[in-house]
C-alpha cells in the first residue's frame, strides 16, 4: 500500500513513474511542457544546442516573445530574432509572433496548451501560475530549461505542501489578488520556501478562473515551489474543450502530511495593497489612502485577463484620470485584447484617457511602455515591487487589485472605489 500523498506529490510520483514519493526525495522526472521568453530563451536554446541537434518534442516546446515585443530596441530585436530562427529550425509549433503572442502566462492557458495533471517547467518564475489548472508548474533557470528542451526530462527534489483553506465568503471588491497578497502578508516572501501551496476552501471554490490564475501566479512570490488548485467544475468548464490533450486530476489524500495547514477566514480579507519593496508589506487599501501616485499599470500575467479588465472599466467609466498620473491599461492577449473592444471597455479605457498597448509584460519588469524616473510611485497589477523593478531605484511601486489600481488612477492616490462615490 502506498503512502498517502498530497496532490504535488501525486503528479510528480506519476512523472517520475514512482508508485509514491516523499518530501525531500531526489527524481527525475519526464516533462510535459517547456517554456521559455524571448529574455531567457536564447540561454536555454544555447544550452539545448550543446546537448542535441533536435529538441526531445517540438510540440512540447512552447516559446512565447512577450517581455520586450515589440521589439524595444536592436538588442532586444536580435533576441527575439535568435528565439524565432530556432523556432523554424526546429519545426517548433507552440510559437506565438507578435500580433498573435500574449503574456506567456496569461496565452497558454487561455490557448488550451497547459491541462491539469501536467508537470511543466519553464524559465521564467511565474510559470508557477499554471497551478491554478490543477497543474505541477514551475519556474526554473534558462539552462534547466535548455536541458529540458533536449531531453524532456529534470530533476526534482520532491517540495512538502503548506495547505491554505480559505473558507466563507469573499466581501465585495475583495478579489483573489487581495487573497494572495493577504496570504504572502501573513507568511511572509519566504514563507514557503521550496514548498508546493495547496488553495482549497469554499472562497476558492466559488473563484473564477481568472482570479484563481492570479492566486497561482504569485506563489513564487512567498518562495512557493507551486501553487495548485484541485480540479473543481471550474476547472473542467474552463478545460473541456479548450485544452488540447487529455488531462488528469490529481487530489491528495485526505490523510496526506502537510508540513502546514493554514485556514483562512475569506471575511479577514480586505482590499489589500503591497507597499515597497516586498509583495509581504502588506495593509489595507483603506490605510494607504495618503500615498500620492504617479503612474498606475493595470495589466500583466497576473491581472491582464479579461475578468481583470472588466474590474478595470467597471470603475473608470464614465470618470477620466487623474491629470498627474498616467494610466497605461495592457490586456495581456491579443484575445482579451479583442473581447475588450468587443465589450466597449476600450472606449472606456480611452476615454478615461488611458493608454492601451498591445500585450508585453513591459512595465512589470522595467523593459519598456511604463518606466518610472526618480522618486515616482506606481499602483500596478503586477506580482512584484522589488527596489528599481520598474525604473529608477528610488521609484517605488505599491500592487494591487485592478478595480484599486483604477479608482487609484482616478483619485491621484492609493484608495478604494467607494472613495469615488
Amino acid at each position: 500500500m502506498t503512502r498517502p500523498m498530497t496532490m504535488a506529490e501525486k503528479i510528480l510520483a506519476a512523472h517520475a513513474g514512482l508508485d509514491e514519493v516523499s518530501p525531500g526525495q531526489l527524481i527525475e522526472c519526464d516533462l510535459d511542457l517547456v517554456l521559455a521568453n524571448d529574455v531567457t530563451a536564447p540561454i536555454a536554446i544555447k544550452t539545448a544546442r550543446q546537448i542535441t541537434d533536435k529538441v526531445f518534442d517540438p510540440q512540447r516546446v512552447l516559446l512565447v516573445p512577450d517581455h520586450y515585443v515589440p521589439n524595444k530596441d536592436i538588442k532586444s530585436a536580435e533576441q527575439a530574432k535568435i528565439m524565432r530562427d530556432f523556432v523554424r529550425e526546429q519545426g517548433i509549433t507552440h510559437y506565438y509572433e507578435v500580433g498573435c503572442m500574449g503574456v506567456e502566462h496569461a496565452l497558454l492557458p487561455e490557448q488550451g496548451v497547459v491541462g491539469a495533471g501536467d508537470l511543466i517547467i519553464g524559465a521564467d518564475s511565474h510559470t508557477c501560475t499554471y497551478g491554478a489548472v490543477g497543474a505541477f508548474s514551475t519556474g526554473v533557470g534558462s539552462t534547466d530549461a535548455g536541458v529540458g528542451m533536449a531531453t524532456g526530462k529534470a530533476w526534482f527534489k520532491v517540495p512538502e505542501t503548506i495547505k491554505f483553506v480559505i473558507d466563507g465568503e469573499l466581501a465585495p471588491g475583495v478579489t483573489g489578488k487581495d487573497v494572495i497578497l493577504h496570504i504572502i502578508g501573513m507568511i511572509g516572501v519566504d514563507g514557503a520556501l521550496y514548498k508546493a501551496m495547496e488553495f482549497t476552501g469554499s472562497a476558492i471554490a466559488n473563484m473564477p478562473m481568472d482570479e484563481r490564475l492570479s492566486i497561482s501566479n504569485m506563489a513564487i512570490e512567498a518562495g512557493g515551489k507551486a501553487g495548485l488548485i484541485p480540479v473543481d467544475d471550474v476547472t473542467r468548464a474552463y478545460l473541456d474543450g479548450r485544452v488540447e490533450r487529455p488531462y488528469t486530476a490529481y487530489y491528495s489524500d485526505d490523510d496526506a502530511e502537510f508540513a502546514q495547514v493554514t485556514e483562512i477566514d475569506a471575511a479577514d480579507i480586505v482590499p489589500t495593497v503591497a507597499f515597497p519593496h516586498l509583495p509581504s508589506n502588506t495593509r489595507p487599501v483603506a490605510e494607504a489612502r495618503d500615498v500620492r501616485i504617479d503612474q498606475a499599470v493595470i495589466g500583466s500575467c497576473t491581472n491582464g485577463r479579461l475578468e481583470d479588465m472588466r474590474q478595470a472599466a467597471a470603475v473608470l467609466k464614465g470618470r477620466t484620470v487623474h491629470p498627474d498620473v498616467r494610466c497605461i491599461v495592457i490586456p495581456a492577449t491579443q484575445q482579451v485584447y479583442q473581447q475588450c473592444i468587443t465589450e466597449g471597455l476600450m472606449d472606456i479605457f480611452i476615454n478615461a484617457h488611458c493608454a492601451v498597448s498591445t500585450p508585453t509584460c513591459g512595465p512589470c519588469l522595467g523593459g519598456y511602455m511604463g518606466i518610472l524616473a526618480a522618486g515616482e510611485r506606481a499602483i500596478a497589477t503586477t506580482n512584484r515591487n522589488f527596489v528599481g523593478r520598474m525604473g529608477d531605484p528610488t521609484s517605488e511601486v505599491y500592487l494591487s487589485s485592478p478595480a484599486v489600481a483604477a479608482a487609484s488612477a482616478v483619485l491621484g492616490h492609493i484608495g478604494l472605489p467607494e472613495d469615488l462615490d
